[in-house]
């Protein structure tokens, strides 16, 4: 009898993970139809089909130009251990506008100058200071060379030393 009772119970360990090993299984079959079915684009793709996607080739660029801003090189003073900044950057614009920002240089590199004079050692060592001073620049820039010439200010040299 004691026999009868311990087969019974064996036996009913191993009807109880059947399930649970049925539908680790069954989970696991579906994860992969999922994923094979995103990963290939039948569902959620953006184009809204199942077929493969065909590139229409490089986007053409946009219609820009960088003009030069001459190097510029400032004495920091003699309250601190560094002695020089040397700035260089380039000035994106429109194509049409190049020829105007160009003639503007001389005002341009004038107000570069004078903002850069004005800052203060400290800032100018953080090296996070870049991107603010970078926007202030520009908006200076824009200022000089009228609302819409000057898209962006790129800094292509800031050592100080």
């Amino acid at each position: 009898m004691a026999d009868a009772a311990a087969d019974q119970v064996e036996t009913g360990r191993k009807r109880s993970l059947m399930p649970l090993i049925g539908g680790a299984v069954l989970a696991l079959a579906l994860g992969g139809v999922g994923f094979y079915a995103t990963w290939s684009g039948l569902i959620l793709s953006p184009t809204g089909h199942g077929g493969p996607t065909v590139e229409a080739g490089p986007v053409p660029l946009p219609d820009i130009a960088f003009v030069p801003v001459d190097p510029i090189v400032i004495s920091l003073g003699r309250d601190t251990t560094l002695s020089h900044l040397r700035f260089t950057a380039q000035l994106e614009v429109a194509k049409a506008n190049a020829a105007d920002v160009a003639l503007l240089m001389p005002r341009i590199i004038d107000v570069i100058n004078g903002y850069l004079r004005a800052v203060a050692v400290s800032r100018l060592e953080n090296p996070g200071a870049l991107v603010e001073l970078r926007a202030q620049m520009l908006r200076r820039i824009q200022m000089v060379t009228g609302e819409g010439r000057v898209r962006d200010l790129l800094v292509t040299e800031f050592v100080l030393n």
